[in-house]
Parts: C-alpha cells; sequence; structure tokens
C-alpha cells in the first residue's frame, strides 16, 4: 500500500512536470505562459513533496538500510537528491519571478532552468522506481510496511484529492483539459 500510494504521487508529480513542459513550450514561442499556473505548480512543489512525499520515502529507506544495506548503498544518498530537487525548484521560482518583475534574462537561461529541474525530477522518480522501491518492496517485511503506514498522517493532498485548495484549482483544471486534449488525440487514432 505504501509503495502504491508514492508510486501514485510520482503519477501526480509527472503531471504537473507536463504541465509546466506546456507553459514552457508557450514561453520559447515567445508567447506569455499562464503564469498563474506556473506559479501554483511551483507552491505545489514547494509544499507537498518536501511536507509529506519525501518523509514517507524517508521512512522506506531507513528500513531498507537496515534490511538490505547493499541495496539502500545502490540506491544512494535519497535525501541529497531531494534536497537537489529543492534547489532546482528554487531556481525555477527565482527565474519566473525575476521574469514577472521585467528583469533582463535570456529567454534561453529560463528555459534551461525550468527544463533542467524538470529533468532532474523525471530522473530522480525513474531511479526510485527502478532501484529504490524494488529493493524495497523485496527487502521490507510486514511489520515494517505496517509501522511506516502507521506513521503516515492524513494529510490530504492540496491537489490530487476530492477536495482542492482553491489555490490549486487552477492547475487541475489545466490538467484535466490536458487530459482530455490526450484523450481526443488518442481517439482521432484509434
Amino acid at each position: 500500500m505504501v509503495i502504491e500510494i508514492l508510486c501514485q504521487e510520482h503519477r501526480n508529480i509527472e503531471k504537473l512536470l507536463l504541465v509546466l513542459e506546456r507553459e514552457l513550450s508557450v514561453f520559447a514561442r515567445g508567447d506569455r505562459p499562464d503564469y498563474e499556473v506556473v506559479h501554483a505548480v511551483i507552491a505545489y512543489f514547494q509544499v507537498y513533496p518536501d511536507a509529506y512525499h519525501h518523509p514517507t520515502e524517508d521512512m522506506v529507506f531507513e528500513k531498507l538500510k537496515v534490511r538490505d544495506p547493499a541495496a539502500a548503498a545502490k540506491v544512494g544518498d535519497l535525501a541529497a537528491d531531494h534536497r537537489r530537487g529543492a534547489e532546482g525548484l528554487r531556481r525555477v521560482a527565482r527565474a519566473v519571478e525575476s521574469v514577472l518583475a521585467d528583469q533582463e534574462l535570456l529567454r534561453q537561461n529560463i528555459n534551461d532552468i525550468i527544463r533542467d529541474f524538470i529533468e532532474q525530477e523525471r530522473r530522480h522518480i525513474a531511479m526510485e522506481e527502478r532501484d529504490f522501491f524494488p529493493a524495497a518492496v523485496k527487502a521490507l517485511q510486514a511489520r515494517d510496511w505496517a509501522e511506516i503506514a502507521s506513521r503516515l498522517t492524513d494529510q490530504r493532498n492540496p491537489l490530487f484529492s476530492e477536495v482542492v485548495e482553491e489555490r490549486f484549482e487552477v492547475v487541475r483544471r489545466h490538467i484535466l483539459q490536458l487530459e482530455q486534449e490526450a484523450e481526443a488525440e488518442r481517439s482521432a487514432y484509434c
């Protein structure tokens, strides 16, 4: 159950990365992206992963280090990866604020900062799903999972739950629009 929750959260993060990527393509064309959407995506990344997702991963990782130190060593320094992601997000936030403040910045620099964040997040998720999660499923025992599950908070995801925080509603609408467009494209070919 814990791994399924983490994987679903990864799918949710990927949806946000797609939204960010789409807004980046608008920016790259020289048009004005929807900065309300971009700000909401940034706000989500500033709140949810570090407060809820990463602590759950940290609990699993601590158990993995006990049960299978070699597998944990292969995963590497998960906390450092999370810190790099947070730093990448801070660079994205600063770049967006600079654009909005009409500071002189090269479009390519903004593009590179945001693209680097997106790619870093995707690499991190891929590593966790390729190395970390399977190792944890293999090594952890039922009592480990039960202990982790008992320590999870029942905090609702502010974007991907039944009740969406108002500040994230614009992103939710944007995601639904992207999903409808993707479905329409699939239907056109089948």
